[in-house]
């Protein structure tokens, strides 16, 4: 069982003792130390203002125990609360602005299984904290010098279910967005919801849009019925039903619907990574511009961008990074290549929702089946590995020791070590979310990019003496 600390917040498995898991004890000292963070900073309050978080979980398991521990913590603190209930990190991300909020805490552990949950942490236009705020909370956590308010100064609660409805009328406001062209081609989707949020959301959405939706998990009641993580091993099923359907395509997402991915109308994978390629392609041709990804994401980003007379950078691994990237080069569209769209139009954080009604949109333009449209692109391809790790193992050393090897190729240790060789690459970095050492590889054909994996799992093997 595990308990991680980092910038973006805590994340952990549920039970076991404290300072080892995400017991009911973590949850509550680090929503202090957050609410700690947001009173440091506010300065005197106007009119005695008091501060205000928004708060939204997915649908695991634990979120209700969660959701409640820390929606009390924060009254305790004396902060507001306006608790979103159900609902998606994008929505939450969307709503902190609109609400004029202080903040807010997104209750989800992402693409991790039912036993994880994490309190990922927004500042007050709705995106992620930056590292040096995220190690100031670590800094509150660890002294525990929390100050609650008396009886007379509690927080109050106030519910606002209706941020999903919202959040869809914003992207379907977007004017890249044309709802009534896609419409007249009566597409037909198979939806995998993972029994989470994106259940009712992404559903909501096409239909909206005149999309007829074949359903698949799509009950939000958090017992996911494969591992979350939007990847081709996991995604049997869904790749089944767009064939028995004749679907023109099929949607993922992961269980906070910041993750995309789609499946092509002969079933097979889309590609997570061609999820931000394609609609990029679509966003570049109507309003030119530069573009981001993470160095861990497929060199296609770039070629297009460059199609487009675009310029593209590859910031280092993290939402936060890519975000802070994109402010600086002024990009218009960025993301990860999980599936991870950001579109500044809406706001700067990863939202499912932009990326399919811009994909819609894109394809309801084109005289192509989606298997057409993917193999339109350059072609690239992954193999995405890891390897556990131990507390013994001194990650730092092991990537210190690849750098020597490799000296005389084309190196970067922005984000562990990414070694640019002439035709494929190789990004091996420490999880800021799980105990693993990630292993990226892309080559121009599949066997290229496993084989130059396997030699560096091995390598590393080696190395750590694992």
């Amino acid at each position: 069982m595990t308990l991680i600390k980092s910038i973006s917040g805590i994340r952990g498995t549920i039970g076991g003792k404290v300072g080892d898991n995400l017991t009911p004890v973590d949850a509550v000292k680090f929503a202090s130390a957050y609410g700690t963070f947001l009173k440091a900073g506010s300065g005197k309050l106007e009119d005695g203002r008091k501060l205000k978080v928004v708060i939204g979980r997915d649908a695991r398991i634990s979120g209700p125990m969660i959701h409640n521990l820390v929606q009390n913590t924060l009254l305790g603190l004396g902060i507001d609360v306006i608790d979103l209930g159900l609902s998606t990190t994008p929505t939450v991300e969307v709503a902190v602005p609109m609400e004029n909020a202080d903040g807010g805490i997104i209750l989800t552990a992402s693409h991790n299984p039912k036993q994880w949950n994490a309190l990922k942490l927004l500042n007050a236009k709705g995106e992620f904290l930056s590292g040096a705020e995220g190690a100031k909370i670590l800094e509150i956590a660890d002294a525990e010098a929390f100050d609650f308010v008396d009886v007379d100064t509690l927080g109050e609660v106030t519910v606002n279910d209706s941020y999903m409805d919202i959040h869809i009328d914003e992207v379907l406001e977007l004017p890249l967005v044309d709802a009534d062209l896609v419409k007249t081609k009566k597409y037909k989707v198979v939806v995998d919801g993972v029994n989470s949020t994106g259940g009712i959301i992404i559903p909501n959405l096409l239909e909206q849009m005149g999309v007829e939706v074949v359903k698949l998990y799509c009950e939000p009641n958090g017992h996911f019925p494969h591992n979350p993580e939007p990847l081709k091993e996991h995604l049997g099923d869904i790749c089944k039903l767009v064939i028995d359907e004749k679907a023109d395509f099929g949607i993922v997402v992961d269980p906070d619907v910041d993750r995309l991915a789609f499946i092509s109308n002969d079933g097979e994978m889309f590609g997570e990574e061609y999820t931000l390629v394609a609609v990029a392609d679509y966003v570049l041709s109507k309003t030119p511009g530069n573009t981001v990804s993470n160095m861990s994401s497929s060199r296609a980003l770039r070629d297009i961008t460059e199609k487009h007379n675009g310029s593209y950078q590859a910031s280092a691994v993290g939402e936060v990074n890519v975000v802070e990237l994109m402010k600086k080069t002024n990009a218009i569209i960025g993301g990860e290549g999980n599936g991870g769209i950001i579109y500044p139009e809406l706001h700067y954080g990863r939202d499912s929702l932009v990326g399919v009604a811009l994909f819609l949109t894109y394809l309801a333009g084109q005289d192509k089946t989606v298997a057409e449209l993917r193999a339109s692109y350059p072609q690239y391809y992954m193999s995405k590995n890891k390897i556990e790790l131990t507390p013994q193992i001194d990650v730092d050393a092991i990537l210190e020791s690849l750098t020597a090897t490799y000296k005389n190729e084309q190196i970067s240790t922005i984000d562990g070590v990414k070694i640019d060789f002439a035709t494929e690459w190789v990004h091996l970095r420490k999880s800021n979310t799980e105990p693993i050492i990630r292993i990226y590889t892309e080559a121009p054909k599949q066997q290229e990019a496993d084989v130059l994996a396997e030699r560096f799992v091995k390598e590393l093997k080696v190395i750590s003496g694992i």
